[in-house]
């Protein structure tokens, strides 16, 4: 019989779903409206950075959250607390107002992002597990080739109604976890003993997290920082061309990457997740440094595509390793936020070391040292051992099993025995 993913798990695709429409909304409005402020290009790759940093400082803490609350609670409220800084970064009046802004959104995106991917963990079954990252992942990112094209339509009525309809999106995808998993006895279990969550340091000791480590934060700088903060100045200063243009290429970016997610998590299932992760990381640095060199729009959205399909490559088996790692427990809250904090790191310097290149050596300089940060990352695979497991792991029904039963139990015929020490026999 063919397996098939929890009923939570497409919850959670679902809300990704609803959150990424509204992060394409703001994504490309957000430097737009930095800049009315009359910043620079630094300037501007601050204020993408700032989320990021509130995110790595508070990860830790986040992983302690999902431990002691659950994920279902702390997913919920983070998601309510980025819906309260966006919406009010949409009336700021200065650029630090914003700045502060920004950086409340931060501490509430860490929360429901590590929750999240650790409740997607935690229910998944271990061969399942590269098919489950690129579902969830693939919600989000359909969700972005709607969101910019939306948000470009929605800047004529103001700069700051991309912001409201973000902050209203979120509290829609916060109703529909409450709602789904309020009885869900899956989601529930995290309740149980805490004793067997994974230790942080536990994981260090695996080389194949140092390449998670590694490619998440070149993942972190290239897609998380560069994309948000240089393309849309990339397109309509160097190409000359409109916000509107600048919105659509961050839809076919996202559209190649989505494109790649059911492969790319199907193949790392049964192929293993080494030369998915490798290839992914390759064609991303290469098409990435081609974007900088690109002069003409056209070829432009040829390149962010292709470097779209080398993201999507890279995400079902990254995440499906940072799984492996922590094994059949399938509970490590600081596991996840150390892999979310490293993401983040890269998504931090990215921008800024982008910036600064972009104000002293041009675009091609931005562009290529972002492309290397990605190529280099590929050394730390090639050394990884393999994940993929060879056996079907211990799963959460088998985690609860002893308290019902055997898995495998059924009912039995009476035979008039009397066997102590059974208790479904008359003598117990």
């Amino acid at each position: 019989m063919r397996e098939r993913l929890p009923v939570e798990v497409w919850v959670l695709v679902a809300a990704s779903f609803i959150i990424a429409i509204g992060f394409g909304i703001v994504a490309p409005v957000l430097p737009v409206f930095a800049a009315t402020f009359g910043v620079g290009h630094t300037a501007i790759a601050v204020l993408i950075s700032v989320f990021a940093l509130v995110r790595l400082a508070f990860a830790p803490l986040s992983g302690l959250l999902v431990n002691r609350f659950g994920e279902p609670h702390v997913y919920i409220v983070g998601i309510l607390i980025v819906a309260a800084g966006t919406t009010m970064a949409g009336f700021s009046g200065s650029y630090f107002e914003m700045l502060g802004w920004r950086a409340l959104a931060g501490v509430g995106s860490t929360m429901f992002t590590v929750a999240a991917l650790a409740l997607l963990i935690r229910i998944t079954p271990a061969p399942m597990r590269g098919r489950a990252s690129g579902m969830w992942a693939a919600g989000f990112l359909v969700g972005n080739v709607a969101g910019p094209i939306v948000g470009a339509g929605l800047v004529p009525l103001g700069l700051w109604v991309p912001f409201v309809s973000y902050g209203a999106l979120l509290c829609v995808a916060a109703f529909v976890v409450w709602f789904f998993l309020r009885r869900s006895e899956l989601a529930a279990l995290d309740r149980a003993n805490g004793t067997d969550h994974m230790p942080f340091m536990d994981a260090m000791r695996h080389r194949a997290y140092h390449a998670a480590l590694a490619s998440g934060f070149a993942n972190g700088w290239a897609v998380f920082g560069v994309r948000i903060s240089l393309v849309p100045v990339f397109v309509i200063e160097a190409l000359e061309q409109t916000p509107a243009i600048a919105g659509i290429s961050m839809s076919v970016f996202a559209a190649g990457n989505a494109s790649m997610l059911f492969f790319s998590g199907r193949i790392a299932d049964t192929r293993g997740r080494k030369p998915v992760a490798i290839a992914g990381l390759v064609v991303s640095g290469v098409t990435t440094i081609w974007m900088g060199f690109t002069t003409g729009t056209w070829d432009f959205m040829a390149a962010s595509l292709i470097a779209g399909m080398g993201a999507g490559l890279l995400n079902p088996p990254q995440n499906a390793v940072v799984a492996d790692v922590m094994g059949a427990r399938g509970r490590g809250g600081p596991v996840l936020a150390g892999f979310q904090m490293v993401t983040d790191l890269g998504a931090i310097i990215g921008p800024i070391s982008a910036g600064v290149l972009a104000d002293t050596l041009g675009f091609e300089a931005s562009f290529a040292v972002t492309g290397a940060a990605l190529l280099l990352s590929v050394f730390f695979w090639v050394i990884a051992p393999e994940t993929l497991p060879t056996h079907e792991e211990e799963h959460t029904a088998a985690a609860v099993a002893p308290e019902c039963g055997r898995l495998d139990e059924t009912a039995e015929v009476p035979t008039g025995e009397r066997v102590g020490g059974k208790p479904r026999h008359p003598e117990a």
